[in-house]
């Protein structure tokens, strides 16, 4: 078996991608850089962006600090998406995979698994929404919106993120320029129609919060939004050849994934600071609630605009958790990875769009606690791509006895010593109780009172896993980067 461990077909009789957790062929090797901003657009420009401006007033914050908020946040936390997919284009494999220079072969399995679960949770979320969605329409329009519309709504969209998860990267890049193009015009009309709800007098008069509210906001919007994508950003700068610049993958990642979200998130903030009645809606039915200030004529287009959005990301989702569980150890086919997780996403969409009272509690409560550990990762794989002045071996990203170890336990150190820290920094929110454990440092530093849902530990983590690798992992990554590029002959893992 090869080394890494590549198909000899790109795709089968079906047209489904074979390519795993392999590196790239070169013949595969294709595009430029600004063919980036198909994927990254299509899975952030869902009308979802505009519920996040209920989400950060809700921290009791000003239209302007909230709009500040969101700037940094959304650009700050996709370029750190930028920076990751820079790894693709060098190693031409997995952010999953690629994450293994800093952890060792098997110690990556580590992050791997921390993936999946954040990628796979990511997918209920945007199907659960998409379904609600659906239903609010056919119950504005005078229609069930029932128990029976739900279930052929949660077919309908489950099957075509799973089929599209399962064919693979050309079916999803085409996909994904016509969901950009539907989405990008009927989200301009969307915004058209509801600028006559738009109050400035109310907006102008929401009270300024205090520092503590708006980095709790902050914390919101980074989790929300780049933090959600890092660990699946190489996974489409991978397919690029490599004479592309670097400069370019970064910027058009970050340009294709901020430049939506941006425009959606402070008209939200313009909707939710207008009417307290629609921002409090918001929380139960994210997206159903947008509907309440349309005209009966554009519901079905909307229920279109809504639902491709956020099939949009839950297809980039699904593509990625796979990768993530074949990074984890487990040695089946890509799309059967796909399929496996197509079923937890449905079993998981069942519980939120049936049985949950309430969405942005436990959205809240995943996007934190998730965040803590995710964010030790990025800050350990950031600081691994800076400090890197070659290209990967890539064969070695395969092997145990490569210059990239077995496992490396400082990186993993850190992540734990980031996460110990960070979920007694947080608190994820009080509608779930499971969660009420979190926050335990708050107490003895005499941060209960004021700081509680600053959730100062998603930072404290990023910054833990960055310095830590900058300060410790400096002289490995010279070592590693000095020998020369060989074919390991010994114990090879997918």
């Amino acid at each position: 078996m090869s080394t890494t461990d590549t198909p000899r077909e790109l795709r089968d009789a079906r047209g489904i991608e074979l390519n795993g957790i392999n590196t790239i062929q070169e013949s595969e090797r294709k595009g430029k850089a600004s063919s980036l901003f198909w994927p990254w657009f299509g899975a952030n420009v869902s009308v979802f962006g505009i519920s996040y401006g209920s989400f950060i007033l809700g921290f009791g914050i000003s239209f302007w600090q909230a709009t500040v908020v969101s700037l940094i946040g959304i650009i700050v936390s996709f370029l750190l998406c930028g920076v990751v997919a820079l790894a693709g284009k060098r190693g031409s494999a997995p952010t999953m995979v690629l994450s293994r220079a800093a952890f060792g072969v098997r110690g990556n399995r580590v992050p791997a698994v921390l993936s999946w679960v954040l990628t796979v949770g990511w997918e209920t979320a945007l199907t659960a929404l998409a379904v609600l969605a659906t239903s609010t329409v056919f119950t504005e329009l005078g229609f069930d919106g029932g128990i029976a519309t739900k279930i052929v709504a949660l077919i309908v969209i489950a099957a075509l993120i799973v089929v599209a998860g399962i064919v693979g990267i050309d079916f999803i890049m085409r996909l994904q320029v016509w969901i950009t193009v539907i989405t990008g015009v009927l989200t301009v009309v969307y915004i058209v129609l509801a600028l006559p709800s738009i109050d400035f007098a109310k907006i102008a008069a929401l009270p300024a919060g205090q520092p503590q509210a708006v980095v709790g906001a902050l914390v919101l919007v980074m989790t929300g939004f780049g933090l959600g994508w890092v660990n699946a950003a190489a996974d489409y700068s991978r397919y690029l050849p490599r004479s592309t610049r670097s400069s370019a993958v970064v910027g058009w990642t970050t340009f294709g994934a901020a430049v939506a979200p941006i425009v959606l998130v402070v008209f939200g903030l313009l909707l939710a600071g207008s009417s307290s009645k629609l921002s409090d809606a918001i929380s139960g039915d994210p997206i159903g609630a947008l509907t309440s200030i349309l005209p009966v004529w554009f519901l079905i287009p909307f229920a279109l605009v809504a639902v491709l959005g956020l099939v949009g990301g839950a297809v980039l989702d699904i593509y990625s958790s796979g990768l993530a569980l074949l990074s984890a150890g487990i040695r089946i086919p890509r799309f059967a990875a796909a399929g496996i997780d197509g079923v937890v996403m449905i079993v998981g969409a069942i519980v939120v769009v049936f049985f949950a009272t309430n969405f942005i509690g436990p959205f809240q409560g995943f996007l934190i606690t998730l965040g803590v550990p995710v964010a030790a990762w990025c800050g350990v794989m950031v600081a691994d791509v800076i400090l890197r002045r070659k290209d990967y071996a890539e064969a070695e990203l395969y092997s145990t006895t490569g210059r990239y170890g077995d496992v490396r336990w400082v990186p993993i150190l850190l992540i734990a010593v980031g996460t110990g820290l960070g979920w007694g920094l947080v608190v994820a929110t009080a509608d779930v109780p499971w969660l009420n454990w979190q926050g335990y440092f708050l107490g003895p530093l005499g941060l209960a009172k004021d700081w509680s849902y600053a959730n100062l530990g998603v930072l404290l983590s990023l910054l833990v896993g960055f310095f830590g690798t900058v300060v410790f992992s400096r002289a490995t990554i010279r070592r590693q980067e000095a020998l020369p590029i060989e074919e390991p002959v010994e114990t090879v893992v997918r």
